[in-house]
């Protein structure tokens, strides 16, 4: 597969060249759209959200036979400007956003080339899709899309991460993003000293929120990740914002975390001060269980090419169809290590045996619907 692998990998630079920020990924969704074009793929579109569909077509039509649907989300957590330079060494491609998701679109293509080389008859169609703003505050509103579209009537939905090979993800977590805004009068450093400031009232409500217990079980996290506001060093801030991040394998946990944050952010008003949260995000949780026939045959894909499986639970386009109880996981296709760094690298010896274990997965996924 050696000829096969350096045409991935080529192509997988080739994407991470074009700049694709969440909401801004028209350039790379053409670029996708060329290949499908080319590849003489069916159906192929551009939806008003910028997800890229094509469809393969069953090798022997009966209509009895679902879909199997194949994602890889386009977007990048990289601003535009970003510089994308890519480095390539014997044994590794160092590339913002190199696996997280390059080399899972890439991998759309290299599944389509292993198929058709095999020869292998598939019983159902399948849709390749390069889907939009899986990212940040895209919100997984491709996904969300595709899943509106193709509904529960699927064999499974099957979500790409470049980076995430012998891992199966069954357990979507759940998600829910703030952005909490303090505003005041404002003022001058000097002559209105007294006088509360957005900054300072923000950044004790930061304290308290980061204060707040977190459970390692069920596991849980807290972010803040961005914040922003004031005018001037010698300036009363009007206005100051931060965006906080919530996750957490238990529904239930995630709740109550969230109250305990907005309660802080209700008490931190006072005169003079307003403090008001938003809801920017969030993602749904579900799963399905570990002994799903969907899980197995994850499992036994990866443990033909020599890996132990580990199953686990994270924050992808596969939250969408699991929260509406629809079979889905997520697959990986190499190892890499700096995900959303410009560090960011992937291992390039491992992806033989990566999309070896995508096209068995493929081929044999309608025996076990």
């Amino acid at each position: 597969m050696t000829n096969f692998i350096d045409r991935l990998l080529e192509l997988t630079i080739q994407i991470q060249q074009i700049p694709a920020p969440t909401f801004e990924e028209k350039r790379r969704a053409e670029f996708a759209l060329d290949l499908f074009i080319g590849e003489k793929l069916q159906d192929v579109s551009i939806d008003s959200v910028s997800n890229v569909l094509a469809r393969l077509p069953a090798s022997i039509k009966d209509e009895t036979r679902k879909p199997l649907i194949i994602s890889a989300h386009l977007d990048t957590v990289f601003p535009a400007n970003t510089n994308l330079h890519a480095t390539r060494e014997s044994d590794r491609i160092y590339g913002p956003g190199i696996g997280d998701n390059s080399m899972g679109v890439a991998a759309l293509f290299g599944l389509l080339w292993l198929l058709r080389e095999r020869r292998i008859e598939l019983p159902g169609d399948v849709w390749f899709v390069a889907n939009a703003c899986e990212e940040g505050l895209g919100d997984l509103r491709g996904m969300k899309a595709v899943v509106d579209r193709f509904g529960a009537d699927v064999i499974a939905y099957l979500a790409i991460e470049g980076a995430s090979v012998g891992h199966v993800y069954h357990r979507a977590i759940g998600v829910r993003r703030y952005r909490i805004t303090a505003r005041t009068a404002g003022g001058h450093s000097w002559a209105d000293f007294g006088r509360p400031s957005a900054i300072h009232e923000l950044t004790r409500l930061v304290t308290q929120v980061t204060s707040l217990p977190v459970p390692a079980s069920p596991r849980t996290s807290l972010n803040i990740g961005r914040i922003s506001g004031g005018t001037g060093v010698n300036v009363l801030a009007s206005e100051a914002t931060f965006e906080l991040d919530l996750r957490s394998e238990s529904i239930g946990t995630l709740n109550s975390l969230a109250e305990q944050v907005e309660d802080l952010a209700r008490a931190a008003s006072r005169a003079g001060v307003t403090i008001e949260s938003e809801i920017i995000g969030q993602r749904p949780a579900g799963e399905i269980p570990s002994d799903h026939p969907l899980v197995k045959l994850g499992e036994e894909c990866l443990r033909e090419q020599g890996w132990k499986a580990e199953l686990t639970a994270g924050s992808t386009d596969a939250n969408i169809p699991l929260s509406r109880g629809i079979p889905a996981v997520v697959l990986g296709v190499t190892v890499g290590s700096g995900s959303h760094t410009v560090h960011e690298y992937i291992e390039t010896a491992p992806a033989e045996k990566g999309m070896e274990q995508l096209v068995r997965f493929v081929s044999k996924v309608w025996n076990y619907g």
